[in-house]
């Protein structure tokens, strides 16, 4: 049995992977939007250092969103996984947000709101794939513990 935690880690995990996948084809194919990983890279002093953008990016993603999310599921707001994970995943926008204008460089939205969509877009798949593999490993975890013909208590 897994712990809340170790959960979120493996949830975070599946998330960003997600989302790497989605930059990845924004920064070789697409070049739309402002990539995610230039811009953590701008927010810690770095600017134009794609490498450094993309640890930080799964670090965040992995090793603080993810665990931080299994943490609080129980207690955001809606039914769903899916939906509790939308709502973590904005409010982690929305402090990103917050860090880019105190912190760092605001005016990469000003250049293009295309880049706030696009973030917003994908802090959201981020958060349905979060709830959607969390839910299934808290599933899984129910599965294990009740015996057989019995249904579990929660």
């Amino acid at each position: 049995m897994m712990s809340r935690v170790q959960k979120g880690l493996v949830a975070g995990l599946a998330a960003t992977l997600a989302i790497a996948a989605l930059e990845a084809v924004n920064i070789l194919a697409l070049k739309w939007f402002a990539p995610f990983p230039l811009i953590l890279a701008n927010l810690v002093g770095l600017p134009g250092n794609l490498a450094v953008g993309w640890v930080l990016h799964m670090v965040a993603g992995i090793f603080v969103l993810g665990p931080l999310f299994g943490i609080l599921c129980p207690r955001l707001p809606t039914d769903t996984p899916e939906t509790k994970g939308i709502v973590f995943a904005v409010g982690a926008f929305v402090v990103l947000m917050i860090g880019l204008v105190l912190l760092g460089d605001g005016g990469v939205f000003g250049r293009s709101f295309g880049t706030i969509g696009w973030l917003v877009a994908t802090h959201a798949v981020f958060g349905i794939v979060l709830g959607n593999v969390y839910a299934r490993l808290v599933a899984r975890d129910r599965r294990v513990e009740a015996p057989a013909g019995v249904a579990p208590a929660h």
